[in-house]
């Protein structure tokens, strides 16, 4: 049964011909271009996000995961639709400063007059 799981945990990762990570936080967002059977590539997205149970000794480590799989024939309305929601909730909120920036320090004038730009090519 060990045997099994190997083999099929191995066979699992062959069929990603590309993958980019992301870190945010306690999450990690992976973005994995895979092939089906039929040679046809599409795109797995995993959040993986880190759960601490207990504390000290006793704390036991675990990834909660959620993975969405998008297909060719859908990339397009996918990005269109995505890039319109992040261009509504800058436009409501504005944009979010770097992690790495201090929070005390003013966004500079000419990135709020910009939308936001997502370049996208599938």
């Amino acid at each position: 049964m060990e045997e099994y799981k190997k083999s099929s945990m191995y066979e699992n990762e062959k069929d990603i011909v590309f993958s980019q990570a992301i870190k945010a936080g306690k999450r990690i967002y992976y973005i994995d271009v895979k092939k089906n059977r039929k040679e046809e590539m599409y795109l797995s997205i995993t959040e993986s996000k880190k759960i601490v149970s207990g504390e000290g000794e006793d704390a036991q480590v675990s990834f909660e995961k959620h993975k969405i799989f998008l297909y060719r024939e859908d990339f397009e309305k996918f990005a269109s639709s995505l890039k319109e929601a992040i261009d509504f909730v800058v436009a409501e909120q504005g944009e979010l400063q770097p992690r790495n920036q201090e929070r005390t320090m003013p966004a500079p004038q000419d990135s709020q007059d910009e939308p936001l730009k997502i370049d996208i090519e599938f």
